[in-house]
């Protein structure tokens, strides 16, 4: 059975707030764990079934039916820290050898936050603490399910540890906030360890808004970078395309493509292991 998970709204910044709990925040993505007489099924965000890409999730069995919430990533075994890229390879993995190849080496591991059903009772309406104590009643059924470790009040405290160790950030979430499915709530704060850089633009996209980016590598060569979509606003677009036309160098199907005098900072969630921005999220000009 598949619940509409609840959503994050975003924090400007962390804080600290007696009334809320505060968890780090796993780089992977939603999954929804539904166990039904005995048939386990694993649902994401968007009630995408995903269930045989993570068999060694899917077949940890409990003694009570039991629907969670939580994150399911891969961890870097080097750093402890979750790899947002090794899980998006098991997610598009298809194949059934594939799949099983990579469970042996690239295992996945579900981060529960939260229970939504357990025995046949809706807990959704009780507070989150009082979750929480049930949550942590349950026997994980193998070392692939764990539950999220949660600090209360000192959000601040928790980010500093967040930032020194490169993970993506903390979640905040009201200690009587109850189970709001399917409605992004300010119950629910995410604050994210964002990463900043300086880059170039060297293009856009014709059909809808998109600039190319290139960044300086260590040789002083310009490299493509990504694409930034988010952020801009209308005076920074006017902006820019007041003064590209005198840069334009050649165009595309897709793109027209400018001299890379103009740059911009962006803060992004991290760098891709091809060096591209990822997620990048437009802040200023650099002039």
């Amino acid at each position: 059975m598949f619940i509409d998970p609840m959503l994050l709204a975003t924090a400007p910044g962390p804080f600290s707030d007696p009334r809320f709990i505060y968890e780090p925040k796993i780089d992977g993505h939603r999954l929804i764990f539904s166990q039904e007489s005995g048939n386990v099924r694993l649902y994401t965000r968007h009630n995408n079934d995903c269930t045989r890409q993570y068999p060694e999730v899917a077949g940890g069995l409990f003694t009570h039916d039991i629907i969670l919430d939580g994150e399911i990533a891969c961890v870097d075994p080097m750093t402890g820290v979750s790899d947002f890229e090794a899980i998006m390879s098991r997610f598009q993995a298809r194949r059934s050898d594939k799949i099983a190849r990579l469970s042996a080496s690239l295992p996945a591991y579900f981060a529960v936050f939260d229970v939504l059903q357990y025995n046949g009772e809706d807990l959704r309406k009780l507070p989150l603490m009082k979750r929480k104590e049930i949550l942590a009643g349950i026997p994980m059924p193998n070392a692939n399910i764990s539950v999220v470790p949660h600090v209360e009040g000192a959000g601040d405290a928790l980010f500093a540890q967040i930032q020194a160790r490169g993970m993506e950030g903390i979640v905040g979430k009201r200690s009587d906030s109850v189970y709001e499915t399917g409605r992004r709530s300010d119950n629910w704060r995410k604050v994210i360890n964002w990463a900043h850089a300086d880059v170039y633009i060297t293009g856009y996209k014709k059909a809808e808004f998109g600039w190319l980016v290139g960044i300086m590598d260590e040789r002083g060569k310009l490299r493509p970078a990504g694409i930034i979509e988010l952020g801009v606003g209308p005076t920074e677009k006017k902006a820019f395309y007041g003064v590209n036309k005198s840069l334009i160098t050649g165009e595309d199907r897709d793109f027209v493509y400018v001299e890379p005098r103009i740059q911009v900072r962006v803060k992004m969630r991290n760098w891709t292991r091809a060096g591209m921005l990822r997620s990048p999220v437009f802040e200023r000009f650099i002039v």
